[in-house]
């Protein structure tokens, strides 16, 4: 292996750690998740996928935080990072409710596991075939002993309600139920346990427009019954701006902007983030679309590109964006890109115009 490649393959786990803050149920920062590339005769590793790479963000108790991007950018791979679904982490830190996720004993996370649920995209292939809709969202409440065993028909049913499914549906088969309601019994099954926290990857993707509007509208139901606290990653602006209360933008594993729902859609800062809401369609036949079109493709997040990876995409692309990494910083208050455009903008300025 050349020199060059050597240093390539090593990870920088350097970060300044936060400090818990009570008022957010989950802080993160400069998350990273590397997958290995092996090759050769005895399957060295020769390179990474970084999927994750340096992300940073607060969630508030009782939000909900969007996270979009283009396909491949990692929002699905941070979700699950978080609740550590994807081995252990490369770098950085998760917090939740103040405990380090990853520093949890097998007996800590299982306790855990109950705090943190996902609902995932695929409302078909994420439910067992072999068993009927009960014994699917009954399973984790016998396993954690969330209720006793004389109570445990009657919690079922009470979850089963609360999701708009029927008591019947319960010794019935998931290939029985349409797209909809298949998707009420993952929630119903991510609810059952209690939690505090829930990954929402893309729950209505694969979903019809009308069930996506019922979908939405009993997350948001459940959400103010429970206080519940949302990661909602999806590809639908729209839908991320009528449920999210911030929003981050992802682009090849990094955060290039973090806001609130109205910073955001009614002023975005990052040259990605304008491109990206440029394409959301306008009910109106007479608007003229001003569509930002961005040339090429997304580089490979095995050989990213040095410095801003979004330049060789960039209509505003300057010579030292091929060569610097940008900040990090608060552009505006509550309002952080990392481009740049913003180097000689100080917060203090921006936030007195």
């Amino acid at each position: 292996m050349s020199k060059e490649k050597a240093q390539n393959l090593r990870i920088d786990n350097t970060f300044d750690p936060v400090t818990y803050d009570p008022q957010y149920i989950l802080m993160v920062n400069n998350l990273k998740k590397y997958f290995p590339i092996k090759g050769g005769m005895i399957s060295r590793t020769v390179g990474y996928v970084k999927a994750v790479d340096g992300v940073t963000f607060n969630l508030k108790r009782g939000t909900t935080m969007g996270l979009v991007g283009e396909s491949g950018c990692g929002k699905t791979t941070c979700g699950r990072t978080i609740l550590r679904l994807s081995g252990d982490k490369t770098g950085g830190q998760v917090l939740f409710n103040g405990k380090e996720v990853y520093d949890l004993s097998d007996r800590e996370m299982r306790s855990m596991r109950t705090k943190m649920q996902i609902i995932f995209q695929d409302p078909f292939s994420s439910l067992s075939p072999r068993l009927p809709v009960g014994e699917i969202i009954g399973e984790a409440v016998r396993e954690h002993n969330v209720v006793s065993r004389a109570e445990f028909d009657d919690y079922i049913d009470g979850v089963m309600d609360n999701c708009g499914l029927q008591p019947f549906h319960k010794d019935r088969y998931p290939h029985e139920f349409s797209g909809g309601q298949r998707q009420r019994i993952c929630i119903a099954r991510a609810l059952a346990v209690n939690p505090e926290f829930v990954v929402c990857d893309e729950p209505v993707s694969a979903l019809d427009v009308s069930i996506q509007a019922q979908i939405i509208n009993l997350l948001e139901d459940l959400q103010e019954k429970y206080k519940l606290t949302y990661l909602f990653i999806s590809h639908d602006l729209s839908v991320v701006e009528h449920i999210s209360d911030t929003v981050g933008v992802m682009y090849l594993g990094n955060l290039v902007e973090y806001g609130t729902t109205k910073d955001i859609f009614g002023e975005p800062l990052h040259p990605y983030t304008k491109a990206l809401f440029s394409a959301i369609p306008v009910p109106d036949p007479d608007a003229k679309m001003k569509r930002i079109v961005l040339e090429g493709s997304i580089p490979s997040p095995a050989n990213p590109p040095s410095g801003c990876k979004f330049h060789t995409r960039c209509a505003n692309c300057m010579k030292i964006c091929s060569e610097v990494t940008p900040e990090w910083k608060e552009i505006r208050p509550g309002h952080f890109c990392a481009c740049h455009l913003y180097d000689d903008v100080k917060p203090a300025e921006t936030a007195a115009e």
